[in-house]
């Protein structure tokens, strides 16, 4: 008895076993590359992600100062994206990386953390200027108008959304990275807000070394 014909509906079992295999190699690569990028010396340097992430674009900071990606070379930068409103991640982050430069001694004058925000409609440079002044470390705080802000996110690959709440206000829902960029601007490595001032010490001590 002949069989019926397929349903282009439903591939074959094999087909989705090696559709969920070779996601399963796409997500596994990416675990060791991390790993990867984590163990050696100089991070990214050298790879293809070292150009994938980062990229033109000009804000303004907390003093009303144009600024643009071109600006920040010369330093090691730990740039990152969020927000004033932010409740836990961003003071979060930028806590734990004024700790991390305290840990560096002469070496701290090398790395130059980075702010931007995602809600440029409430951060404006005042409200940056106030908001970083609460960190004991150098940092550049930078907004600028919705379309500048999201050049500078599509740049870094940041995802960023508003979140109404109920008593009409908003949060920003957003990607929280701490990107390593290397004095010539390259994507070099990455941290994440739960990174502690130790690791993120240690690591920069390598990277800059």
């Amino acid at each position: 008895m002949a069989r019926p014909p397929a349903d282009p509906r439903n591939p074959p079992r094999f087909a989705l076993i090696a559709i969920v295999f070779a996601a399963l190699l796409v997500v596994a690569a990416g675990v060791l590359l991390g790993l990867a990028i984590r163990e050696t010396p100089k991070g990214a340097a050298g790879t293809a992600l070292a150009n994938m992430i980062g990229g033109p674009f000009h804000l303004i900071d907390q003093n009303g100062k144009p600024v643009s990606d071109a600006d920040l070379k010369g330093k090691w930068q730990l740039v990152f994206f969020g927000y004033t409103h932010c409740p836990d991640a961003c003071p979060t982050a930028l806590n734990e990386m004024a700790l991390a430069l305290d840990q560096l001694g002469e070496k701290r004058g090398e790395i130059q953390v980075v702010f931007i925000t995602v809600d440029p409609d409430r951060d404006t440079p005042d409200v940056m200027k106030s908001y970083v002044q609460s960190f004991d470390a150098p940092i550049i705080a930078l907004t600028g108008s919705p379309d500048a802000v999201a050049q500078a996110a599509k740049a870094y690959r940041v995802y960023y959304a508003k979140h109404p709440r109920a008593d009409g206000d908003y949060d920003m829902d957003h990607s929280a990275v701490i990107y390593v960029m290397n004095p010539e601007g390259r994507f070099t490595a990455t941290f994440t807000p739960d990174s502690t001032a130790d690791a993120i010490a240690q690591r920069l001590q390598k990277l800059i070394s």
